[in-house]
């Protein structure tokens, strides 16, 4: 193409080409569906463009690039495949467009684009060299005149589209109306009638639920249940069953010391009496007030007693000044320095640090040491059994769920020292199950089950795990009227609710029109809230509402406009428009090239696509262009399958 990619040596060169072309080809008919068995023919042709024609191997290429990239999942690709062959016509027809306007690409127009979007193949501004780029290029299926074409094409597509939506104006006045649309407040005072609220206002009487039924028998149908024996493999219970003997302790002791050893530490309780949002002379006081309290307990003051009413520190305060256990690094300088000096018992002056005056008494002092077998026993055997029974989890658990596909739950819960397998009868989705709950990973391992079908292992918490076998299926059917009850009153609540909701909010919107537009008044005569948020934005949120477009419309109404009844997620909302607070203008020019920018890149996307729809439409009008939907939909049909 260009000399970058040209070889001196012809023999090496052609030797080398008629290899990787090979190499190509072997690689498209392995991997590319019907490559090499017509593809040529006119049966895959997707679509012809002038002269140019997209086919099944252009469509598969760019599909196969997609994949690659990881762009969609596998497995949605069929529905992609409309979209991407789309994509390839567009682009065809670009071309042809700017062929027919003389746009041109040179060879460097196109080199500078590859370079720009592969840099991996000129390390260090080096081009890798044609040999190395052919075989780049054959490990997706590409020949460099198919890679150099489409980068080709790409170049010419993108500047036609410069030109289309060049002159994209935007005018200041749209600016402006822009920044107003996004900066414009409103004040609103609302009120919200929710269903929640209203739901005790609503009876459901046996007659009524009876009556319902029997104008809808089919509308209750019972869903598919399944009896169960659940086994749980629980770790608090399997670490119960392991007694580590003292030999093993000793020899996790002796292989583990180093996790045994305690460094210097201090138990220390204080007083802090802060001073970080003090002025110099209120600190002086905290001070003297420190003084004064080291005076008392010198004087035989309960510590503790003083720590709970004086100091400031509101994790220890509680506590009598109690800090625990503190090792070097832990407190600030000052304050270790002091801690650390201090015998058993002994207490500190007036100790000053970054955050105010410290009283400070150590309770106990442990240089560093080794803690002795005895004093670790008991955590060393605790810890013996979590490792053991990690592994015991695992292993019970897979042993349960190859048991239960052959031997009754409860043998095989006696075989595995388990608990009685828990038995459950009836059970539908998004039932609660006794010792599980509502678990939508294990509803998910029962779902679809046959009897006798055990689930899979499902980890109800990080410490138990529960495998079932499946004892009947109960198939759906319709529900008998004891069945749906519980259904219909809940459907009948529903619409009783939804149509007091309705009936209140319209009664709330006629009372204030009677009052002369007064909601606040009008809502209390019918015992309902008045809700004043403060003032919000369009793309902002109302108090205790939601979302500003729920109410948009509050924006183009004038002041004492009522709005209303309005739809929420939950209920409805009767709105009255108190004041409009226009922008601060003083930020206009702050935000007006951003603005700009943002409505041009609105604009010029809304041209583009217009664009390349009116001049699809007008080349299909003059036969330019001509799709074959067959073919499309035989590729379609296989990449479905």
């Amino acid at each position: 193409m260009f000399d970058l990619f040209r070889s001196s040596d012809k023999g090496k060169k052609y030797f080398l080409s008629g290899l990787l072309i090979l190499v190509a080809l072997s690689m498209v008919t392995y991997l590319i569906p019907s490559y090499g068995s017509g593809d040529r023919s006119p049966d895959t042709v997707i679509a012809q463009i002038g002269r140019d024609t997209v086919t099944q191997r252009d469509a598969q290429l760019a599909i196969q690039e997609i994949l690659r990239g990881k762009s969609i999942p596998p497995n949605l690709v069929s529905l992609y495949v409309p979209q991407i062959i789309d994509q390839l016509i567009t682009e065809r027809i670009l071309v042809y467009e700017a062929g027919r306007l003389g746009f041109k690409v040179s060879e460097d127009d196109t080199f500078n684009a590859i370079h720009l979007a592969h840099p991996e193949l000129f390390p260090e501004g080096k081009f890798i060299g044609r040999d190395s780029y052919a075989a780049y290029l054959a490990q997706q299926n590409l020949t460099i005149d198919e890679y150099e074409s489409d980068w080709a094409r790409k170049v010419l597509v993108n500047r036609l589209k410069v030109v289309a939506v060049e002159g994209t104006v935007v005018t200041s006045a749209e600016i402006e109306k822009e920044f107003h649309l996004r900066n414009d407040k409103v004040n609103v005072m609302y009120v919200k009638l929710s269903p929640e609220k209203l739901k005790s206002e609503v009876q459901i009487t046996p007659a009524e639920m009876k009556e319902f039924f029997d104008r809808n028998p089919a509308s209750f149908p019972t869903p598919e249940k399944r009896n169960l024996a659940i086994l749980i493999v629980d770790q608090a219970k399997l670490e119960q069953s392991i007694h580590p003997s003292e030999a093993e302790l000793r020899r996790v002791y002796l292989n583990e010391q180093d996790n045994f050893r305690t460094p210097e530490r201090v138990q220390v309780r204080h007083i802090l009496l802060k001073t970080t949002d003090k002025t110099g002379a209120e600190a002086d006081k905290v001070k003297a007030r420190a003084e004064e309290l080291l005076k008392q307990i010198k004087g035989g003051a309960d510590f503790a007693e003083l720590a709970r009413k004086n100091s400031d520190d509101p994790g220890s305060a509680p506590k009598g000044g109690d800090l625990g256990w503190l090792v070097r690094g832990q407190t600030v300088k000052p304050f270790e320095d002091a801690a650390f000096s201090l015998k058993p018992k002994e207490i500190s002056g007036v100790v000053k640090t970054e955050y105010g005056y410290h009283i400070i008494q150590v309770m106990d002092h442990q240089q560093a040491h080794l803690r002795t077998f005895e004093e670790v026993a008991a955590q060393m055997s605790d810890e013996v059994r979590k490792r053991s029974v990690s592994q015991m989890m695992q292993d019970l658990t897979d042993r349960a769920e190859a048991g239960l596909k052959k031997d009754p739950p409860e043998k095989v819960a006696k075989d595995l020292g388990l608990a009685p397998p828990v038995i459950v009868q009836n059970v539908a989705p998004g039932d609660p199950l006794p010792e599980i709950g509502v678990n939508k990973d294990f509803e998910q391992s029962i779902a679809g089950l046959k009897k006798g079908e055990v689930s899979q292992a499902v980890a109800l918490t990080p410490v138990r795990n529960a495998v079932a076998v499946v004892t009947n299926v109960i198939p759906t059917h319709p529900a008998t009227f004891e069945e749906a009850k519980a259904r219909i009153k809940q459907t009948l609540e529903q619409q009783k609710v939804t149509e007091l909701v309705n009936k209140r909010s319209g009664e709330l919107v006629a009372k204030t029109k009677a009052m002369n537009g007064d909601l606040e008044k009008a809502a209390k005569a019918l015992g309902l809230e008045v809700k004043k948020p403060p003032a919000f934005d369009r793309r902002g949120a109302v108090e205790a509402l939601g979302q500003a477009t729920y109410i948009s419309e509050a924006f183009s109404k004038p002041d004492g406009a009522i709005v209303g009844p309005v739809s929420v997620p939950d209920g409805k909302v009767v709105v009255k428009v108190i004041s409009h607070v226009p922008a601060d203008m003083s930020t206009f020019a702050a935000q007006s090239v951003a603005l700009r920018n943002e409505l041009k890149s609105k604009k010029a996307r809304e041209r583009d696509v217009l664009f390349e729809a009116g001049l699809r439409e007008q080349l299909i009008k003059e036969g330019k262009v001509k799709i074959h939907e067959d073919v499309v939909n035989r590729l379609v049909a296989n990449y479905r399958g």
